[in-house]
């Protein structure tokens, strides 16, 4: 492989990380999406927690997943070659 590979002349390989990254985006909000409604509904339905206790939790669930799901993926560069990548 080329030491020097630049990855920049390559308008498929660019509109090819877009198109992964974007994909890979709504997928953990769709995860995120489902982890929600799932713990809010068992809690609200199936436990004594009922209305306010399941809202409470399913709040708390979607905080923590988008910080640890969402916020640290939407902010990385589509060029693998980055610093800090």
């Amino acid at each position: 492989m080329d030491a020097d590979f630049n990855d920049a002349g390559k308008p498929d390989l660019l509109a090819h990380e877009q198109t992964y990254h974007g994909f890979s985006v709504l997928l953990r909000w769709c995860m995120l999406g489902l982890a929600t409604a799932i713990s809010t509904l068992t809690l609200w339905f199936a436990t004594p927690a009922g209305f306010l206790g399941a809202l409470v939790i399913g709040v708390v669930v979607f905080a923590v997943g988008y910080m640890i799901l969402v916020h640290r993926e939407e902010k990385q560069p589509l060029n693998l070659w980055t610093e800090g990548r």
